[in-house]
């Protein structure tokens, strides 16, 4: 199995299948993420696609959607 590291270009990632949210606006302003084969969470800006990806564990992306949902990071908009 190939390492994935923090940074490295989303387009080396073999077989990451990208998905982007149905609330995505039109001028394609979005992040997509990618689940790995070894259950890590790729994510990507998709005016980028072929820029760097972040690599979070299942427990990381878990608990920043935890507090995406209870408005942890409402300060920020």
């Amino acid at each position: 199995m190939k390492m994935q590291l923090n940074g490295m270009s989303a387009a080396a990632i073999p077989g990451a299948a990208w998905h982007k949210s149905a609330r995505s606006n039109a001028a394609g302003n979005c992040v997509e993420v990618a689940r790995l084969e070894d259950g890590e969470i790729a994510v990507r800006n998709s005016r980028f696609p072929e820029g760097p990806a972040l690599i979070y564990t299942a427990a990381e992306m878990a608990a920043f959607l935890r507090g995406v949902k209870d408005g942890d990071f409402d300060f920020a908009l």
